[in-house]
């Protein structure tokens, strides 16, 4: 953990704003209802705003004109974020460089940059190229003519398939694969004949894979995952598949074959996503969610089949009440039926 500062010192990193006593040592972070006086909490919800009066923390992040009940606060414009970037000060640390440790397993033929650790039980193949300070932890493989850029970190039995690509500051978490085979098969009568898949995984800078997540390589040419975009666990992307950049995948979601999905689009938990459709910029797509076709860009969609985000909210607040419409419906078709035949009774008489 890092050193401990002082309330201005970390307000002046932050570029926030100190009120109350900025001479406050800080030693670590925490919870509102948790932290201590020598630690540092935030406020990113209103709706807990009166916690603060509360708290036992040294100080508190919130952002401006929020109630701070007498405390020490920093004052910044997202709060969230400078407490994550907080996180990163007092709580993360460099890798060290060690080379490449006993027990690891590395090709006479691969190039490893300067800076860089190999532990033990990792396998390095043929021709692969590791950039500076990236690292490679226990039972990683990366297989023959991979490329990874540098200060990526490849966690333990994380594989990367031949001739995928990574960029710089990527991040495998333990179990992702890259570059595993598609799912393709041409039925020839009686079963399936596999179809060799001898396209590429590439990730572009800044991407972070989680744990047990597969990326299938393409059928041909390329599955593309874009700068900045972020896989929660246990995250299927089949092949040829492109994705945009700085989106978020969150886990159990599936997004089948050749699908391309823009820039800054949000995949809530266990989302299906067809094969061969286009989901445009900025778009989010709620949890459980079905899309067969494909999403204009800008907007919220949920549902099975997808549709807008309010219209879905509408549809979800009648399901409940299904059973009493369907016992009403069908007392007003017993009283129509009722009145038909009186009707056509009185015809008769007359």
């Amino acid at each position: 953990m890092a050193q401990a500062r002082t309330v201005t010192e970390l307000a002046e990193y932050l570029g926030g704003v100190v009120q109350g006593d900025g001479t406050v040592l800080i030693s670590g972070l925490g919870a509102l209802e948790s932290a201590g006086p020598g630690a540092l909490t935030f406020l990113a919800n209103p709706k807990y705003a009166s916690r603060v009066a509360e708290t036992s923390a040294g100080a508190v992040l919130m952002a401006p004109g929020a109630e701070r009940y007498g405390r020490t606060a920093i004052v910044v414009a997202n709060p969230y974020l400078c407490f994550a970037k907080l996180l990163t000060l007092f709580y993360t640390q460099p890798h060290p460089a060690l080379g490449i440790l006993p027990g690891a397993h590395v090709s006479e033929t691969a190039v490893i940059g300067e800076g860089s650790s190999i532990y033990p039980g990792a396998c390095i193949g043929r021709n692969t190229v590791i950039g500076n300070r990236t690292v490679i932890y226990p039972g990683a493989v990366i297989y023959d003519n991979v490329s990874i850029g540098d200060d990526c970190i490849i966690h333990a039995n994380a594989v990367v398939r031949e001739r995928c690509r990574l960029g710089s500051r990527c991040v495998l978490q333990p179990g992702a694969v890259i570059g595993s085979d598609g799912f393709g098969y041409a039925p020839d009568g009686a079963g399936y004949y596999p179809i060799p898949q001898v396209g590429i995984v590439v990730l572009d800078d800044d991407v972070e894979i989680g744990a047990n997540s597969c990326i299938d390589r393409a059928a041909v040419e390329v599955t593309r995952i874009g700068r900045g975009t972020k896989l929660d666990n246990l995250v299927q992307i089949a092949h040829n598949c492109q994705i945009g950049e700085d989106c978020m995948i969150v886990s159990q979601v599936g997004i089948s074959g050749s699908a391309k999905i823009g820039n800054h689009v949000t995949l809530a938990g266990q989302v299906g996503v067809a094969g061969h459709l286009t989901i445009g910029d900025n778009v989010l797509v709620g949890a459980q969610s079905g899309v067969p076709s494909s999403l204009p860009a800008n907007g919220a969609y949920s549902g099975t089949p997808t549709m807008p985000h309010k219209e879905w909210l509408k549809s979800a607040m009648v399901v409940p009440r299904l059973p009493e419409i369907k016992k009403t419906v069908s007392a007003l078709e017993k009283r129509v039926a009722e009145l038909e035949a009186a009707l056509k009774l009185n015809v008769q008489e007359r």
